[in-house]
């Protein structure tokens, strides 16, 4: 990331999570869910079951190895929108081709960083909120 950008996730609610811009400069709307494994963010991004959603996995750092040729669940990003808690911009596996900003921007895809994202699943949970 060269320039780190304010963006702001607002829930239906009013509840809002500042954090920061990666991926694709633009605005999404969607149904929010979180996942809680530990690995396989290209999977969640490709897997056509998340179409639509804007998706947040529970795991604190997203990005560390990259996006690979093997690994999608389909021929492209069905996400809306991604938030983590802390994006890595240097990945480090060998398969990696490039890296989840170039991912989401090659598909027009929103990222967001920053975001306390088990506090936020913590929130969907008990309020159900979308």
């Amino acid at each position: 990331m060269s320039t780190q950008k304010k963006a702001i996730l607002v829930l239906e609610d009013g509840t809002f999570f500042e954090g920061v811009s990666f991926g694709a400069p633009v605005t999404s709307t969607g149904e929010i869910v979180f996942i809680t494994s530990m690995t396989g963010y290209q999977e969640m991004l490709t897997d056509p079951s998340f179409a639509g959603q804007i998706v947040v996995p529970t795991y604190p750092l997203i990005g560390n190895y990259g996006i690979n040729k093997e690994d999608n669940e389909s021929c492209k990003i069905q996400v809306r929108g991604f938030v983590v808690r802390e994006y890595c911009a240097t990945p480090s596996h060998w398969q990696n081709i490039r890296t989840l900003d170039d991912y989401l921007r090659s598909s027009n895809i929103p990222g967001l960083s920053g975001i306390d994202t088990r506090c936020l699943t913590r929130h969907i949970r008990s309020r159900g909120v979308m």
